[in-house]
């Protein structure tokens, strides 16, 4: 996980560097049209904060072998993901420019799908888990710490991708 979770650094870092060399040689940035909804984008990346905290819990449970506790803190998780997921789709729906709109639309757009994906990824594999362990009746804690891995990693991301998005802009 920890050698895949790098190869995901760099692959970010790409869309990174991507995003501050168009900024450098673009004018105007971001670019016409571009208004953030920096007040519900702030509500939300405190969503995702907190679900690193719940799937740390669950992680807590896991190593206890605590089904019940593992089970209920991976839905807590669950529910904060598709919150947060939620918000990026209603963003989305609600801004005046696009993918092609200008350099800033077409990173902004790549940058935040990408990220999505990887929220749902963490999401399905969070999922499997709960079925797993509910049709198992056992625990297997180190899938459950590489999800956990893989969760703060997504997060962390976010934190990085809305500072600069949001703020650095």
């Amino acid at each position: 996980m920890i050698i895949w979770l790098g190869s995901e650094a760099m692959f970010f870092g790409g869309l990174f560097a991507a995003y501050f060399t168009l900024k450098a040689n673009t004018e105007p940035w971001p670019g016409e049209g571009v208004h953030l909804d920096t007040t519900l984008g702030v509500i939300f990346t405190l969503v995702l904060v907190v679900s690193s905290f719940t799937i740390h819990q669950a992680a807590r449970m896991s190593a206890r072998h605590d089904i019940a506790g593992l089970v209920r803190w991976l839905v807590i998780t669950l529910v904060l993901a598709a919150l947060f997921i939620g918000n990026q789709a209603y963003e989305w729906s609600h801004l005046d420019f696009t993918i092609s709109s200008h350099p800033f639309g077409s990173l902004f757009y790549l940058m935040t799908g990408f990220h999505g994906l990887h929220v749902l990824g963490g999401m399905a594999a969070m999922a499997l888990m709960v079925a797993f362990v509910r049709r198992a009746g056992k625990v297997d804690h180190g899938a459950v710490e590489s999800i956990s891995y893989y969760w703060h990693f997504v997060d962390v991301v976010w934190i990085l991708l809305f500072i600069t998005v949001f703020f650095v802009q």
